[in-house]
């Protein structure tokens, strides 16, 4: 956990000490300040090999992400942005969309915009790789949707991220990591529009229930769609449809599941005596290089770089 303060730079350095702490929390951005010889702001964030939670205020200041800056510096994963108090707008592909408390932002760095906000701000920024949008989303294109954060599933997510942030000082990187996961499955049902208040009650149970099953055996390696259907007393035929309605299938569910049991154990020291190998046999997978393919697919980075980066720090 980090915070940072203007107060500590001279004034006339401030500005600029606040682009370069943006520049490394997100990416290469253009600034306009109100008041740049007596600007004043404030970030803390907390940070883990996936995630990274920033609450910030500051004086009025516009960020910008121009075609430019896209193409010289890519950056393909997402933010979640939304005020706690004040007011954030975005201007983006010729609309300008206004953030208010209760109101939340998934957007991709990898498109021009611009953001800006006056001293009257409380913000909360999430960054989240795009594999973790992508991925469960199976989508290829990236993602820009609004998120209701007052009301159903978004007030649930709002209070997980403030949590988050509230609870910064008594939580490890491994705790951060596991909380910050369940926040981003609802972000995804949200930003997807599967909060399902009109669903089929049924296939919502179904789904539910299989998921749940899924990330609690997800270590057992001989789970499989019709296992699971067996065992919660469904037919496999019910499993798929409730699961191909949220995009997925038990087989991708499981594969799902089995990826971050790995991920977890890959960043456990008690897990720290197993090889790659014996991981892979352990949940199921058929070889060291078929946990590797699919943990790079997954995740953007290979099983043995994790263990390593993650115990070097």
């Amino acid at each position: 956990m980090v915070e940072q303060t203007t107060a500590d730079v001279e004034p006339r350095e401030r500005a600029d000490s606040w682009s370069e702490q943006v520049d490394f929390h997100h990416t290469r951005l253009d600034f306009r300040y109100a008041r740049p010889d007596s600007f004043s702001g404030e970030m803390t964030s907390q940070r883990s090999d996936t995630y990274d939670l920033i609450t910030w205020r500051s004086d009025r200041v516009e960020y910008e992400r121009t075609p430019r800056l896209v193409r010289q510096a890519p950056a393909p994963d997402y933010r979640f942005v939304f005020p706690l108090e004040g007011e954030l707008t975005l201007r983006q592909d010729g609309r300008q969309v206004r953030l208010t408390p209760g109101r939340g932002r998934l957007m991709t760095l990898d498109a021009p915009f611009e953001l800006l906000h006056d001293s009257t701000l409380r913000g909360v920024i999430l960054s989240i790789p795009a594999c973790e949008i992508e991925g469960p989303l199976n989508r290829k294109a990236p993602l820009d949707t609004g998120v209701d954060l007052s009301t159903g599933l978004g007030r649930v997510l709002h209070g997980m991220v403030v949590g988050l942030h509230d609870e910064r000082t008594r939580l490890d990187a491994t705790q951060f990591d596991a909380v910050t996961d369940r926040a981003v499955e609802l972000l995804c049902m949200l930003a997807a529009g599967d909060d399902r208040p009109d669903a089929p009650d049924h296939l919502a149970e179904v789904e539910a229930v299989v998921r749940r099953y899924a990330r609690g055996h997800a270590a057992d390696p001989g789970l499989t769609g019709t296992s699971m259907a067996r065992a919660l007393g469904w037919s496999l035929r019910q499993v798929q449809l409730a699961l191909q309605r949220a995009g997925t299938t038990p087989r991708e569910l499981i594969r799902e599941e089995r990826l971050r049991v790995v991920r977890d154990r890959l960043q456990c020291a008690e897990y720290a005596h197993m090889t790659i190998s014996e991981l892979a046999c352990a949940m199921g997978f058929s070889s060291a290089s078929a946990l590797s393919t699919a943990f790079r697919q997954r995740f953007g980075t290979s099983p043995r770089e994790l263990r390593r980066r993650h115990h070097h720090v």
